[in-house]
């Protein structure tokens, strides 16, 4: 998949000072990414004005137990894929990604569903979009090189070589002009190399690595109280395809019974996304 492909989809869809002691090492970025960390990246230079005008969403991140991924057959039942757009919905789903729609009334009953099914909620993130401008939300980190399998928007199965680096959601947020309080989102799955640097060649550089998965694209209108939710569609135990590294971990959560009392266990566990739209600033 080249460069321009990657340009087109996202266009018909609407990241010393040298002493004598030796300097100490430091990890890379993606080393160190936690999920309390999770946080959007900038890119390129704003102006006021630009950063005035702002999109915000909060994102509540859930975790629940591999073996409880059955239990999320209600949640998808419950809320809505009318308002949702794709870039190839065969192909969202063959990645095993699946995305509900909801409104603020069903808040409180899709998160009850998800501590049902012995879900937690480990993080909340705000987040302030600029308006018509790309926005990374950090998913997970990758420390070493590896391939990613996936299936594409034709329908065939491909591989990708990424990391190090880190795999995150890059959405794009923008008011709707003459509509109020009504904005246009557009997420998909990227890898990229953080790099925040001052030479345009390091930045350029760290350009050039990034790959991006449109085959998992969706979109939809929203306006504050609006939400979806961003899941796999089944559990998927390896690291090496799409769905099963956006959705995965490499290591094992603990988690406390909702029926019985007895210590936490640890188990293997999936991440679930809320997108919750909270305000236009425009």
């Amino acid at each position: 998949m080249t460069r321009g492909l990657h340009i087109a989809f996202v266009g018909c869809l609407g990241l010393s000072l040298v002493g004598c002691n030796k300097p100490e090492k430091t990890k890379p970025l993606w080393e160190q990414v936690k999920v309390g960390d999770i946080a959007p990246s900038r890119h390129g230079k704003r102006s006021m004005a630009q950063m005035l005008k702002t999109i915000n969403f909060g994102v509540h991140i859930f975790e629940i137990p591999a073996e409880k991924i059955d239990a999320l057959d209600e949640v998808w039942h419950t809320l809505y894929t009318g308002p949702l757009r794709f870039n190839n919905y065969d192909a969202f789903r063959a990645n095993s990604f699946a995305i509900g729609f909801g409104r603020v009334q069903m808040w409180n009953r899709i998160q009850n569903m998800l501590h049902t099914a012995n879900g937690q909620k480990i993080v909340t993130v705000s987040l302030l979009l600029s308006d018509g401008e790309d926005n990374d939300l950090v998913v997970r980190g990758l420390n070493k090189e590896q391939t990613v399998f996936y299936t594409t928007v034709n329908g065939s199965k491909e591989a990708a070589t990424v990391g190090p680096g880190v795999i995150a959601l890059r959405m794009k947020a923008e008011k709707i002009r003459g509509s109020r309080d009504v904005c246009t989102l557009i997420a998909y799955p990227a890898f990229l190399v953080p790099a925040e640097s001052a030479i345009p060649q390091l930045s350029a550089r760290a350009k050039r690595r990034e790959f991006l998965f449109p085959c998992a694209a969706f979109g939809l209108k929203m306006g504050p109280g609006d939400f979806v939710v961003l899941g796999p569609k089944k559990y998927v135990s390896t690291q090496t395809t799409l769905g099963g590294l956006f959705f995965g971990k490499a290591e094992e959560s603990l988690f406390f019974s909702a029926t019985e009392r007895k210590p936490p266990e640890p188990k293997p566990a999936v991440r679930i996304f809320m997108l919750l739209c909270t305000k236009i600033n425009y």
